[in-house]
């Protein structure tokens, strides 16, 4: 994505309007107020790391992950739904993602079965853990753990962004809990699940977060 706004928000349109020309296969109501919508909820002010600059990375490791995915479409949806709903404070944020995807996708003319797909990958993303073959769920998880993989720079940022959003915890509190989740994503098997995502972000991922380990 280009990194003028405007821009950036004239491919975000029109990937929009793309995705849901796919996922329905034909013609339906303007899609253009539901983009509106979302876009309006990815930029709410209580959001550091889970911003439109987050839903646009999503979007773009996608373009790489895609020829993984048995549905595509479904997955590019689940992208843009799967933290339309963000509060830091709460715990049910994949579930009401879901259920908005589940009331606009079938406004939209999204067949169910492709409705229910989107569902089910947004509220994977409170796992990250796709069953073997997943391909959808591989794709769409891969694409949205692949922050960790990113230059020092680029991972000391997204690090310092996910404290900003849990200001209101207190240190040694958030200290304690980051440490855990570090912990329990270096214990997995394998962080990402695609060839690509194996192959190119699994050990800078790695590397990541044993560093921010080490600082906790």
């Amino acid at each position: 994505m280009a990194t003028d706004t405007t821009s950036q928000e004239a491919r975000l349109y029109a990937h929009w309007a793309a995705t849901v020309s796919t996922a329905r296969g034909g013609p339906g109501p303007d899609p253009t107020p539901y983009a509106q919508r979302l876009l309006a909820a990815w930029a709410e002010p209580q959001r550091r790391y889970h911003t439109t600059e987050h839903l646009i990375a999503v979007l773009d490791h996608l373009d790489a992950l895609a020829p993984h995915a048995q549905d595509p479409s479904a997955v590019a949806l689940a992208a843009w739904f799967h933290d339309a709903v963000y509060r830091p404070d709460r715990s049910e944020n994949e579930e009401r993602s879901a259920a908005l995807a589940e009331r606009a996708l079938p406004e939209l003319g999204v067949p169910s079965a492709r409705t229910a797909e989107v569902a089910r990958l947004v509220r994977l993303t409170l796992t990250h853990d796709p069953a073997p073959g997943d391909s959808n769920g591989e794709a769409l998880c891969d694409a949205d753990l692949a922050v960790l993989a990113g230059t020092p720079a680029q991972y000391a940022a997204y690090a310092t962004a996910v404290r900003q959003e849990y200001a209101f915890v207190p240190a040694e509190t958030f200290q304690t809990g980051r440490a855990a989740v570090l912990r329990q994503l270096l214990d997995l098997p394998r962080l990402f699940r695609t060839p690509y995502g194996a192959t190119h972000w699994e050990e800078p991922a790695r590397r990541n977060l044993g560093e921010e380990l080490a600082t906790l």
